[in-house]
Order: structure tokens, then C-alpha cells, then sequence
């Protein structure tokens, strides 16, 4: 952990490397706003740093809480007691959702990492779960693992799934870190490569294990609907599904698209094939196109691009005693929804 701001002044930092910070450059305190670092060479030098404090942490919106993951790894070996909502419940504005307790100078240089945590993780599992509502319990992949940078998207992707409720995740890393396996088949590059979707999608259907589903995009070469039923006349019950994914320079998935999909597609015996439709969806037109008979849906930049949360922490005792700067109330604030964490 730093301790002085000569430690900053000494650091040395090879710009020849990812931007991201690893894991021991966040645990260190190198992510951090440089006034933390100034305070504990302030409050050291009056013999203050390790006075005992408690600090609350809220925001002013309403959302889902997320990264208690992230917070445990963070405090793992620092001495502080923690109390915080569950994961996956709902907190309102201004309620208090974790309450940290132990010696300034053993967490105070934390306080940017730990409200970036809380910002982003609750930003997308509400996100996540806005849409997971909005399908009415038909599967919501998440796909946004390129709306960020890749040093935290599978942090969003883990958090749409294990606390957003997302049914699957298609970047590796994310999935495996909420204990479930990437869903995903193939991009458009593959089919322009192959320069047909069904020669696609017989090679992969020879080449892959079975196990891995048989969902293609229709999108491609010609009209949807043409070539969803080239696909299922050819692949008959191992076909699993066919992906909308149509570009908005051709109009997007719509809802008529989609209605005359799932016809088509009834009309000639294929009602066993699931239509999966992606590109540019947020809570309202998954509604839509559920309506219309979409059956699953692939969503990225809604989530990946949530507003993050104002988080605020706030020293509300200090050796004891209640404090608080203007305009908020001094001492603790009763949450009886708090659980011990750590």
C-alpha cells in the first residue's frame, strides 16, 4: 500500500504496457486520487492516521447493488469491519448500502477504488435486470463485452449475469467468473469468409461438438426469412436457433421482421427454431419484440454503457463520535438491511 507521497514522487511506470491496472497495482493504491495519498502524510504527521472512524457510503439513485466480490478481494487483508446490502437487491436514494469501521489510515486511500467498484457494478446489473424484467423470463444473453475496454468487461459481463440475471455471457472471461460456460457461435466474418451462411453452418456443424448450439445468423447474404428457412430445411432438428442481428442501414430488426420470421418459420414445421435478436436493444424494444415472437435476446450496449452511480462516502464518526460535514445528518444512519461481509 503507499504510504507517502514520495513513494508517488519515486514510482516509475514503463509506458510500454496495457494502461489497465493489474490487480496489485488497485491493491496498492495506485489507482487512487493523489489528495488520499497527501492526507495520510498530513494526519501521520500529528499522530492522527490511525484514528478510529466509520464511514458510510450512499448514492442518490435507485438501483440494484453489485461488487461485493470486488470489495471483499480489495479489503481481503486490511483490518476494517464491513457491513453492506446483499448483493441483488434494490436500494433508494440516499439509503446507506455499506458502512465501513476501523482506523482511517487502514482504508481512507481505498475511497476512489471502492466508489469506482460500487459505480460501475450497480450501474450494470440494474441495467442488466431492466432488461432481464422486460424479456418476462425469456433469456437475455449479454454481448457487450466490446462496448468497453477490455480490462473491465468482464467485470460487467459477470455482474449482468450473477446479479442482473442475465442467462449467459459470451466473453470467456466474464462467464467463468460467474462459474458458467461463454455462450456464443459465430460472428458474420466467418459466414462472409465462407462466402454462404448454409456451407457455414454445415462446416460447424461437423467440426464442433454437439453440445455447442447450433444458432446462426440470417442476416448476411440475403433476406432474412430466405435464408432462416434455407437453413432449417437443410439442418431440420439440429438447427436450434436463427439470429436477427440486420443492420440499421437495412432498417434493424423490427417488429414485422420478426413476426414474419416466426410465421414463415411455423408455417413450414420449423416452430422448434428459436429467433434470437440482437443489435442496439434496451427495455422497451425487447418488449416489443417479444411481442412479435422473438424468443431470446443478445444485448450489449445497454448495459455495457450504463450511466455509472454517483457512490459518496462519508466519515460519520470520528473516535467515536458523530460527525458530518454540512448538509448531511452527523452519526450513523439505521439500516437494518446491512449484513456483515467481513
Amino acid at each position: 500500500m503507499l504510504n507517502s507521497l514520495k513513494e508517488v514522487t519515486d514510482l516509475n511506470v514503463n509506458p510500454d504496457r496495457f494502461f489497465s491496472a493489474s490487480h496489485e497495482e488497485i491493491k496498492s493504491g495506485l489507482t487512487t486520487d493523489i489528495y488520499f495519498v497527501n492526507t495520510k502524510d498530513v494526519l501521520r504527521s500529528v499522530n492522527r492516521l490511525d484514528t478510529p472512524v466509520t464511514a458510510e457510503i450512499f448514492t442518490r439513485t435507485t438501483g440494484m447493488f453489485a461488487g461485493l466480490d470486488e470489495i471483499r478481494a480489495l479489503f481481503k487483508d486490511v483490518p476494517v469491519s464491513i457491513e453492506a446490502l446483499p448483493e441483488g437487491e434494490y436500494f433508494s436514494p440516499k439509503e446507506v448500502v455499506m458502512r465501513i469501521r476501523g482506523s482511517y489510515g487502514a482504508f481512507g486511500i481505498y475511497e476512489t477504488t471502492l466508489l469506482g467498484i460500487l459505480s460501475s457494478s450497480c450501474a450494470w446489473a440494474t441495467a442488466a435486470r431492466e432488461c432481464v424484467e422486460a424479456a418476462q423470463g425469456k433469456p437475455v444473453l449479454v454481448f457487450g463485452a466490446r462496448h468497453l475496454h477490455p480490462a473491465i468487461a468482464p467485470v460487467m459481463e459477470a455482474v449482468s449475469v450473477k446479479f442482473g440475471g442475465c442467462t449467459a455471457a459470451s466473453c470467456i472471461l466474464g462467464a467463468k467468473l460467474c462459474g458458467r460456460e461463454p455462450s456464443g457461435t459465430v460472428p458474420h466474418a466467418a459466414i462472409l469468409i465462407m462466402g454462404d451462411t448454409l456451407k457455414l453452418a454445415e462446416a460447424y456443424d461437423a467440426s464442433l461438438p454437439p453440445e455447442i448450439g447450433r444458432t446462426f445468423l440470417v442476416d448476411t447474404f440475403h433476406d432474412e426469412c430466405e435464408e432462416a428457412l434455407t437453413l432449417a430445411r437443410s439442418m431440420g432438428r439440429r438447427l436450434g436457433a436463427v439470429r436477427l442481428d440486420t443492420p440499421s442501414e437495412r432498417g434493424g430488426v423490427t417488429v414485422e421482421l420478426v413476426k414474419e420470421l416466426r410465421y414463415r418459420l411455423n408455417h413450414e414445421g420449423f416452430d422448434y427454431v428459436k429467433i434470437v435478436v440482437s443489435g442496439g436493444l434496451n427495455p422497451e424494444r425487447i418488449r416489443t419484440l417479444s411481442e412479435a415472437g422473438a424468443d431470446i435476446f443478445g444485448v450489449g450496449s445497454y448495459i455495457a454503457h450504463a450511466v455509472p452511480m454517483d457512490m459518496t462516502m462519508d466519515l460519520k464518526e470520528v473516535d467515536g463520535q458523530p460527525v458530518a460535514k454540512r448538509g448531511r445528518l452527523p452519526g450513523v444512519l439505521e439500516n437494518k438491511r446491512l449484513i456483515a461481509i467481513k
